[in-house]
């Protein structure tokens, strides 16, 4: 095995991929910018044989589905060995899956089911998500819809759409709820 480069963004992530074209890929779900899951769909539209393993101290059911509808063919617990990282590789390699031991218990009858409905971020168009992070990082409608070039309008009707979809009811539960889900604002 060989490192043959690092980031320390989901943007990065991806221009390196596209550099390096790596077997493999480590990758964490909270980075600045654009998350582990959204750089792991990116990385894989663009080269769907790379294989990409998470690496992570969020270990909740709804983590490891949702990277592993991203496309991630690995997950690893940050509090398992290096000797799990590295087992992990190898099987990865060989166009198997790898899931630590401890994740497989947080599932019921021990099953990963990466097929299962998509969660409320999921569901998330692409501008949703984008008017999502804005306001997570404390923007106002006007400062948002001069950025999306859209009209102030436009952007209350999308944050009223968002708190709908993931069931809020004002602008601070909407903050919490993406801080306890990892959605980093850009």
């Amino acid at each position: 095995m060989k490192v043959v480069g690092s980031a320390a963004t989901g943007e990065e992530a991806v221009l390196a991929a596209r550099r390096l074209k790596p077997d493999v890929i480590i990758m964490d779900l909270v980075l600045p910018g654009l998350n582990g899951i959204d750089a792991t769909r990116r990385i894989l539209g663009e080269f769907p044989l790379m294989r990409i393993i998470v690496l992570s101290a969020c270990h909740t059911p709804e983590h490891v589905s949702r990277a592993l509808r991203a496309g991630a063919r690995g997950y690893v617990v940050k509090t398992g060995s290096g000797a799990e990282l590295i087992y992990a590789v190898k099987a990865v390699s060989a166009g198997h899956q790898f899931v630590s031991p401890t994740i497989t218990s947080l599932f019921p009858d021990g099953v990963l089911d990466i097929c299962a409905a998509k969660s409320s971020f999921e569901r998330l168009s692409m501008r949703e998500r984008e008017v999502l992070r804005r306001v997570v990082a404390g923007l106002s409608s006007v400062d948002i819809a001069q950025q999306l070039g859209v009209s102030p309008k436009t952007v209350d009707t999308y944050r009223g759409r968002l708190m709908v979809k993931l069931g809020v009811s004002n602008r601070s539960a909407l903050i919490r709820l993406v801080i306890e889900h990892e959605l980093p604002s850009p």
